[in-house]
């Protein structure tokens, strides 16, 4: 899993690669309909996809005439659960010190009165 959620991250470092998966997730395209607004190659956004193909992110389909490239979700999913575990433990760690803080609190008001 680890291998599979760095080359995840590795992939979607690149700011081409998020827009494309942000594109896919309103809906399917084929590399022509996602070359369209950028100013490159055709070949260029075949790159970009193969990298995302590669990290399992999006996949290649053929459906009548038609190539369309589709996003994978649930390896998002395995981004989310994985930021959201570190996420908790911050959290966890940053109620502690809250408690902590308004215990001293409480005991200088109480040295104060």
């Amino acid at each position: 899993m680890e291998e599979r959620l760095s080359k995840v991250f590795a992939a979607l470092a690149d700011p081409t690669r998020r827009d494309l998966v942000a594109r896919l997730a309103t809906a399917d395209a084929t590399v022509g309909e996602l070359a369209a607004p950028y100013d490159v190659s055709v070949q260029a956004i075949s790159k970009h996809l193969k990298v995302l193909e590669d990290a399992g992110l999006v996949t290649k389909a053929k459906v009548a005439q038609r190539r369309s490239v589709h996003l994978e979700a649930e390896v998002l999913d395995l981004m989310t659960a994985w930021i959201e575990r570190y996420r908790q433990r911050a959290e966890q760690r940053y109620q502690r010190l809250d408690a902590v803080l308004a215990r001293m609190n409480e005991e200088q008001e109480g040295k104060a009165s």
